[in-house]
């Protein structure tokens, strides 16, 4: 398996996490679209990433179809529930929320890399409000446990762990840790994982 992707892409990020949790043999392609020569839309349609290879006649896209895919592949561990719904859906609300933060972090990004005169104030701040709830809500929901559900992980920490790394990375300004501090223990433990160690080197 490829997998084509940026470095700063949080999507290609939580994608890595999953293949590297689940020890999944692939190699990591970096491949930014927008450059000229970029496989990328060779093999997706719509041009983004992150794009997993299977073979020379499949390409899985999109963060969540790649994730769900890949978790099929074998049970160590399983990521997403497969025998009950309502942890099921849990699971994949954690990643529904996760990726909202880095929708909404991603929209900042490019309104503030536009002419400061051409920018709007109103989305930049719709977006970050829509953060600060997002964190809240997960801090509330995470409590003072070890993993966002269950006992063992999920797609829910990948999710979330991808998404504060972003944060980090676009939004150093916003010191989520001091406000949430119980996020920033969980963090500093999911941190210490072999799979997000190796996602934050490359």
């Amino acid at each position: 398996m490829k997998l084509l992707g940026t470095n700063t892409s949080p999507y290609v990020r939580k994608a890595r996490l999953v293949l590297l949790e689940k020890r999944i043999p692939h190699t990591y392609i970096i491949d930014p679209p927008s450059e000229p020569g970029s496989q990328v839309a060779l093999v997706n349609p719509l041009g983004r990433i992150p794009a997993l290879i299977v073979d020379s006649e499949t390409c899985v896209f999109d963060s969540t179809v790649i994730a769900e895919y890949a978790d099929t592949l074998n049970d160590t561990p399983v990521l997403i529930p497969r025998n009950n719904a309502l942890e099921r859906m849990v699971v994949r609300r954690w990643e529904a929320l996760a990726d909202g933060i880095m929708d909404s972090a991603v929209v900042v990004r490019m309104e503030s890399m536009r002419p400061s005169d051409k920018q709007d104030a109103a989305v930049i701040a719709l977006h970050n409000a829509a953060i600060t709830r997002a964190l809240a809500y997960a801090a509330g929901q995470l409590g003072e446990r070890e993993w966002c559900e269950g006992n063992a992980i999920t797609l829910a920490d990948l999710a979330l762990t991808s998404a504060l790394i972003y944060l980090d990375l676009r939004q150093a300004e916003r010191d989520w840790r001091k406000v949430h501090p119980n996020l920033a223990t969980w963090y500093v433990r999911m941190s210490e994982r072999p799979s997000v160690r190796t996602a934050l080197a490359a």
